[in-house]
């Protein structure tokens, strides 16, 4: 008994020695691994006289629980060690002065789109939804743009598997709309559009916000009141001067370009004219009783401006330093 009370004994004193869990594991080996000298004094149990064996068996598993006891205990304190070291390599000096919560705010394209759904419900505009992602029909054909129709040209875009496309204008919305909804109508269609351009006016994706007015006797100076009323609310200008000039869109007919001025040049800003009857027909309006005006503008273009901003790439490149301007 005498010589377990010393192996118990030594086994503390050695683990109290161990400076970290691997020389701690190492220890442990020497006293109940296979070969260690608890489980040798196990292995001893066969030479003694079977009477004698329960006692010094109950013994050697005393031996052997306050070995453990003291393993465990070492443990906890190599763990407990550590979590102290580290809690202090990583204290906070709270003395320092808080940095405090940062100021989040619109982009200002978002800023931008609120601000002309807002102008244009004011005037009696519904806002309406569409998919990025149109077939055919709905992108092109139903605009009276066929297969092979030049003005395709205009639309270099991104094709995707199917027959489908990444929406290149947001007037698929007006079709859809038109499909769904018996005239009168009237609505805008904003949203993200793809093109394969990129440069510091274009971008592969920008923003268009189109208009749709379909009634009984809309007409092109309904257009004009419109789009002017539009112009200088938005910029906050009555001296804001807008001008149309003949154009060619095949979706539209007769067909304008929309300009303004502020009073030095003028700044094309719109593309617009009335509803072209075979746009009417393919959604099955009436063209003989129905007519009505359409228009197309970059909210991003009018961001430009109204915020002084000379690259529209600045937009997207997420950087904080310009972004922070507008929070």
């Amino acid at each position: 008994m005498d010589d377990l009370n010393i192996l118990v004994d030594k086994a503390r004193s050695d683990f109290l020695q161990c400076a970290d869990p691997a020389a701690l594991e190492n220890a442990k080996a020497r006293y109940l691994g296979k070969t260690g000298l608890l489980t040798e004094q196990m292995k001893s149990l066969g030479k003694l006289a079977p009477s004698e064996r329960p006692a010094a068996g109950a013994r050697i598993n005393e031996a052997k629980a306050a070995v453990e006891t003291a393993l465990s205990a070492r443990r906890a304190a190599l763990a407990d060690e550590k979590l102290a070291a580290q809690l202090a390599s990583e204290a906070l000096d709270v003395s320092l002065p808080g940095r405090g919560a940062s100021v989040g705010g619109l982009h200002p394209l978002t800023r931008t789109l609120d601000r002309i759904a807002l102008l244009f419900r004011s005037l009696g505009f519904e806002v309406a939804d569409g998919p990025e992602v149109e077939d055919d029909f709905h992108n092109f054909t139903a605009l009276n743009t066929p297969e092979n129709h030049p003005a395709r040209s205009m639309h270099d875009t991104f094709y995707v598997d199917g027959g489908l496309v990444l929406r290149t204008h947001t007037s698929p919305i007006q079709v859809r709309y038109m499909e769904t909804h018996a005239p009168p109508i009237k609505i805008i269609a904003p949203g993200r559009v793809y093109r394969v351009d990129s440069d510091a006016t274009h971008s592969p994706m920008f923003h268009q916000i189109e208009g749709l007015w379909v009634g009984e006797d809309v007409s092109f100076a309904d257009l004009k009141g419109v789009f002017t009323e539009f112009l200088r609310s938005f910029f906050e200008r009555d001296d804001l001067k807008v001008r149309f000039r003949p154009s060619f869109f095949p979706f539209t007919e007769p067909s304008a370009e929309i300009d303004m001025s502020f009073g030095e040049g003028w700044l094309e800003i719109a593309g617009a004219g009335q509803v072209h009857p075979n746009v009417l027909r393919a959604v099955n309006i009436d063209p003989e009783r129905w007519q009505g005006f359409a228009f197309g503008m970059g909210p991003d273009r009018l961001a430009m401006l109204r915020y002084g901003v000379n690259d529209l790439r600045l937009f997207y490149e997420n950087d904080l330093r310009f972004l922070r301007q507008f929070a």
